[in-house]
């Protein structure tokens, strides 16, 4: 059975910054295959694409609200991806979700990160952003 278990989230003023980290473990599951991605719903509002990173890496993606401000990255040697994010505002406020889906070896655009299914979603942390 895969986990994916999200840490990092809190309470954090306008302009600050935090670091979400996404720890996937399972006795079969080879984390190096997926591509990983992050996700956001608001209260009140549908869950929407944050951020995403191949399976190797190379590539990563962004939703326009949040480019230039939060960074992704992965950690294969540890089965980690974490989303750095800098800059924050009130409306990133939400529960964020990390989430895998089997790429390897394809190279997908953005389109596939932000529309297509994944695998394996983790139960989320909250990220609140105070004025």
């Amino acid at each position: 059975q895969v986990q994916l278990v999200e840490s990092g989230g809190g309470l954090v003023q306008a302009g600050g910054s935090l670091r979400l980290s996404c720890a996937a473990s399972g006795r079969t599951f080879s984390f190096s295959n997926y591509a990983m991605g992050w996700f956001r719903q608001a209260p009140g509002k549908e869950r929407e694409f944050v951020a995403a990173i191949s399976w190797g890496g190379a590539n990563t993606y962004y939703a326009d609200s949040v480019k230039g401000r939060f960074t992704i990255s992965r950690d294969n040697a540890k089965n980690t991806v974490h989303l750095r994010m800098n800059s924050l505002k009130p409306e990133d406020t939400a529960v964020y979700y990390c989430a895998a889906v089997w790429q390897k070896p394809a190279t997908w655009g953005l389109d596939r990160f932000i529309r297509g299914s994944y695998d394996y979603w983790g139960q989320g942390t909250q990220v609140t952003v105070s004025s």
